[in-house]
């Protein structure tokens, strides 16, 4: 067996492994920016030398051009890692008018590794999980590591497991990385992972995970943070984006999609009989190493990490709720939310991506206004398997540069939102016969179910409601519930609803979503709740039913609408 050797410096309770260019203080990871832990081992190879910031500059930034500011902010992160000025500990002594010196003792080791070891780093100790109570009472276990000026959301895709993901070196490294710039948050959706199991048919729609988000976010006094979504998780941080662009920073999607499944006018989805095979390989072996070769086929051959996602997949979630979230998945279509994101967005895909071809990636940035677009190489579909760095760099230098954005710029008054149009009919005669009708009752029981669903109301007269929501399943719901108060109350309602972007001032919304739903409820039959395609497209898993009414032209609209009428009784 042919051996090689690594370099490695010892130095008070830290060691700097040369070779896999890691920081680690015992046995746990330092997060280092890759130029911050240049910027260190420059320093520890010359201890007890004085290096220039010209010396410094030219062996970290080689044949780049930076400003001196850059090497006093990435000095300046060094020592807070390494806990400098706690109990008099000095490492790194500035020379006035001449450079930089590490003063700690120094050793060198060299080590001999087999070749072909497969050794991995020690894992980082993996943060506190705690709770916060969304909807329904549902409990959501996160976790925050880091304290950088940025709040970061990373919502990983399919299943998770907020403790499980620390026993992956890689994955481990690829969060501690991201929680060098930032307040890190991650969490475990409903139904998966730590967090509560929920029943088969409540497993979390795009709404609810929407929801569960800003549970979190409020748990740990986020008010506005950056999102980063992997594969599943884009579509729900960018409906996040869209629906709530006062609470987001940023929004960051990698290898997502906007949907899942294959269409005439989306041929990069999967076909049925793809879907059909997966879910049958999945009832066949669920808790081995499901779709490995797809997800991360650099690592395909590694006993360990094959060992870990077959573990991490089991510890995500039942044999019978993974099958459920993943049909749940392949109804996911966002595609017209998309346009109404205006918050600065990347998107980045690697060009081989053996799970989601490169062309949704590149679809989904046609459709975000002023998106930027990254393609890397690689085959690998999880964002911490294969070339992790070139992904990471993107993702620092993206928010990082995000957050110095002019405010001004961003259009906060512009959201995604469900608008909730109902025409009261006339009270039945009975009722006006009889004075058994109690006047404006119709209005007192829409508004407590406005209050119930979390609906706003924008204008309410004896004939009309003209509401808005932040989540499309509520929306139908209250306007069922609406609609059979008035029923009971002798008045029978229309209802109309549609998703799409409004300019929101106080309470004036002005937009074509508010003529869009106003146009539908008047299509609609006495005691029918319509909707468009847009508010189908966005309830999928919610359990909700619907049949089709056709396409139809609206007065003053352009094109045909696709219509569905909700069926009663059904996902209530």
């Amino acid at each position: 067996m042919s051996i090689q050797t690594t370099q490695a410096y010892l130095f008070g309770r830290f060691r700097v492994d040369a070779g896999k260019r890691l920081l680690f203080v015992k046995d746990e990871l330092v997060a280092l920016t890759p130029k911050a832990f240049d910027t260190l081992l420059a320093l520890v190879e010359n201890w007890g030398t004085v290096l220039s910031k010209e010396e410094l500059m030219s062996l970290v930034w080689a044949d780049q051009f930076v400003e001196e500011n850059n090497l006093a902010q990435h000095i300046h992160l060094i020592r807070k890692s390494l806990g400098e000025g706690s109990e008099g500990v000095k490492y790194i002594e500035t020379i006035p008018k001449r450079g930089y010196r590490f003063v700690a003792d120094v050793e060198v080791l060299t080590e001999p590794l087999p070749a072909a070891s497969s050794a991995r780093p020690p894992v980082a100790t993996r943060p506190k999980t705690q709770y916060a109570t969304s909807t329904g009472g549902v409990n959501i276990a996160y976790q925050v590591i880091g304290e950088g000026p940025l709040d970061l959301v990373f919502v990983m895709g399919w299943v998770s497991h907020l403790e499980y993901s620390w026993k992956e070196p890689s994955f481990a490294r690829f969060l501690t990385r991201l929680a060098s710039f930032s307040r890190l948050i991650l969490f475990d959706k409903r139904g998966t992972g730590l967090s509560d199991a929920v029943p088969l048919s409540e497993l979390p729609t795009l709404e609810q995970r929407v929801t569960d988000l800003q549970a979190v976010m409020d748990a740990v006094g986020s008010e506005r943070a950056a999102l980063l979504g992997v594969s599943e998780g884009g579509p729900m941080c960018g409906l996040f984006a869209a629906t709530h662009p006062e609470r987001t920073e940023a929004l960051v999607m990698i290898g997502s999609y906007a949907k899942r499944v294959w269409a005439k006018d989306y041929p990069w989805g999967s076909t049925e009989r793809e879907r059909e095979e997966f879910r049958s390989e999945m009832k066949r072996s669920w808790g081995g190493p499901i779709g490995i070769e797809a997800r991360a086929p650099s690592m395909a051959g590694d006993p360990q990490f094959r060992e870990w996602w077959a573990a991490y997949l089991r510890m995500g979630a039942s044999p019978a709720a993974a099958l459920a979230l993943t049909q749940m998945n392949a109804e996911v279509d966002v595609r017209s939310v998309l346009p109404s994101i205006r918050v600065p967005a990347l998107v980045i895909h690697r060009r081989d991506d053996a799970c989601l071809p490169v062309e949704g990636g590149r679809f989904i940035t046609s459709l975000i206004p002023g998106a930027k677009y990254v393609e890397l190489e690689g085959k690998d579909h999880l964002p911490f398997a294969g070339d992790q760095d070139e992904i990471l760099d993107e993702i620092e230098k993206f928010l990082t540069g995000a957050r110095t954005c002019d405010g001004a710029e961003r259009l906060f008054d512009r959201v995604l939102t469900t608008v909730l149009f109902v025409l009261f009919d006339a009270p039945a005669a009975a009722y006006v016969q009889g004075r058994r009708e109690i006047k404006g009752a119709h209005q007192y029981y829409a508004r407590r179910e406005l209050a119930l669903f979390r609906g706003k109301e924008i204008e309410m007269t004896n004939d009309h409601l003209f509401a808005t929501f932040d989540g499309q399943a509520r929306a139908i719901r209250c306007a069922l519930a609406i609609s059979d108060a008035s029923a009971r109350l002798g008045r029978r309602a229309r209802a109309g609803l549609h998703t799409g972007e409004c300019d929101v001032a106080g309470k004036t919304i002005g937009c074509l979503t508010a003529q869009l739903g106003e146009s539908v409820a008047r299509l609609a039959s006495s005691g029918e709740v319509l909707i468009s395609h847009t508010v189908k497209d966005l309830v999928a898993g919610s359990g909700i039913e619907f049949e089709p009414r056709g396409a139809h032209s609206l007065e003053g609209l352009p094109g045909e609408w696709r219509l569905f009428t909700v069926v009663r009784g059904a996902g209530k």
